[in-house]
């Protein structure tokens, strides 16, 4: 007999309760699910974060800079751009993006190699690992 594929909020409800009764059985795992580390959903977790973190708490380092997110990648690479505030359209000077699941995360632009540079790559570590805050 073949098993029957679930699809849907059964689906979510069978692998809920498959974690229950393996967690039950040993260590507890992270509370993660499987989709939280998907390009997708780490690029919004890193973008949430960075918005808060970076921006709206009016952070020096961040001040003549504005994010520009591009989530929705056909690429398959989702990715934050920061760019200046003066100059939007220009050249970024950091691109954050993510491929695959799980995510691999790249960093590049002027500001990586620049004072902010280790800072930012901690941050984004920290973020796409669910680390919440700044």
């Amino acid at each position: 007999m073949r098993p029957r594929l679930l699809t849907g909020l059964y689906s979510a409800a069978a692998i809920a309760t498959l974690g229950l009764l393996v967690t039950s059985c040993g260590p507890r795992p992270p509370s993660i699910s499987a989709t939280d580390h998907s390009a997708l959903s780490t690029m919004e977790r890193v973008m949430l974060n960075a918005n808060a973190c970076w921006f709206k708490s009016a952070d020096p380092a961040f001040a003549g800079y504005q994010l520009a997110p591009e989530l929705n990648s056909y690429t398959g690479r989702p990715r934050i751009l920061v760019v200046d505030k003066k100059h939007p359209a220009g050249r970024p000077s950091l691109v954050v993006q993510a491929e695959g699941n799980p995510a691999q995360l790249q960093a590049f632009g002027p500001m990586m190699s620049g004072a902010s540079g280790g800072r930012i790559t901690g941050d984004v570590n920290r973020w796409a690992a669910g680390t919440k805050g700044c």
